[in-house]
């Protein structure tokens, strides 16, 4: 089965497990079939009811085969996703998602793996320590809250084989039990990896900290849920040209790339449409990007051989696009 295959699933549970946040536990729709294999980070494209597609990280032990498991937050400034989730979607109805897909993969080669979860950015890390821990890897794991109410999977964690692993940090407990993050990176241990996911705030301050201290670029590992929208008074219409076929399209100053393409009958498959999940990453044959998303590496960015069309835009007036 190819990764973009899609699998018809039945949303087997769904139950609170935290102040807004909710878990699916989805399982073959046809009963007693074995789900795709999926590596720790992997998430899955959820088709969600009024035609909206999420991806969602996956939060359960990579060991099972039976079963995904998706954490999902109530957020309020939601463009939909999660509203469908919390209240549309119930137990016994049956979705279309993808097949797992892992943009944000352990390091096999790391000696010590540091894990960082903000709120609900504990889905991907938690599964990363099931995996470490299946496999005896040595690795920590601090999880980061507003508070004990909107801790997700406390009890999950409290009966793991782990549990001597993980530290809590609350932001209404008191100072000692908050976490530091200039002390917690300052030392890190010969061949240690940082894994961080959150929201974006947390993973900025987490990600500049470390940067400032010194770690390696190639020991920094994290995944965005969200993005900070971009724009500025320099957005202007361009062009973007399909390879395949000369065809011209105008980009209009407040529309999508993707949003251009579909108008004019051209497809490209979207799921976060915020730049953060990688979906729709597309090939730049000619012309100079400018990227808007927290997907690609600044290096990925800087070779400027391809973007991310549901966000980012043009610094020149024609992009090439391998289409």
């Amino acid at each position: 089965m190819s990764s973009t295959s899609a699998l018809s699933v039945r949303v087997a549970r769904k139950a609170t497990v935290a102040t807004d946040i909710c878990t699916l536990e989805l399982v073959a729709a046809q009963d007693g079939t074995a789900l795709p294999g999926f590596s720790a980070g992997s998430h899955v494209d959820v088709h969600l009811p009024g035609g909206l597609t999420r991806p969602y990280s996956l939060c359960n032990d990579p060991k099972e085969t039976h079963r995904y498991l998706i954490g999902v937050l109530r957020d309020p400034a939601s463009r939909g996703g999660s509203q469908a989730v919390h209240e549309q979607v119930q137990e016994g109805q049956v979705l279309q998602i993808s097949a797992p897909k892992n943009h944000f993969p352990l390091a096999h080669d790391a000696k010590h793996s540091l894990l960082l979860g903000g709120g609900i950015g504990i889905t991907p890390i938690l599964c990363m320590a099931e995996r470490l821990a299946n496999t005896g890897a040595d690795f920590e794991l601090h999880y980061c809250t507003r508070s004990i109410e909107r801790t997700a999977f406390r009890e999950r964690i409290a009966a793991s084989s782990f549990a001597d692993q993980v530290q809590f940090h609350f932001d209404d407990g008191d100072a000692a039990q908050k976490l530091n993050l200039a002390t917690l990176l300052c030392a890190p241990k010969a061949g240690c990896h940082l894994y961080v996911c959150g929201p974006k705030g947390f993973m900025d301050a987490v990600l500049k900290t470390a940067r400032d201290i010194g770690w390696p670029e190639g020991r920094l590992h994290y995944e965005f849920f969200a993005a900070e929208v971009l724009k500025s008074e320099a957005d202007a219409s361009f062009e973007v040209k399909l390879a395949s076929s000369g065809r011209i399209i105008t980009v209009a100053k407040d529309q999508t790339v993707t949003k251009a393409l579909s108008d004019a009958g051209v497809e490209v498959q979207t799921a976060c449409e915020q730049g953060v999940c990688g979906t729709c990453l597309t090939r730049v044959l000619e012309g100079v990007p400018d990227h808007k998303d927290q997907y690609l590496t600044p290096e990925e960015q800087a070779a400027n051989d391809q973007f991310l069309p549901c966000c980012s835009r043009a610094k020149t007036a024609r992009l090439v696009l391998d289409l």
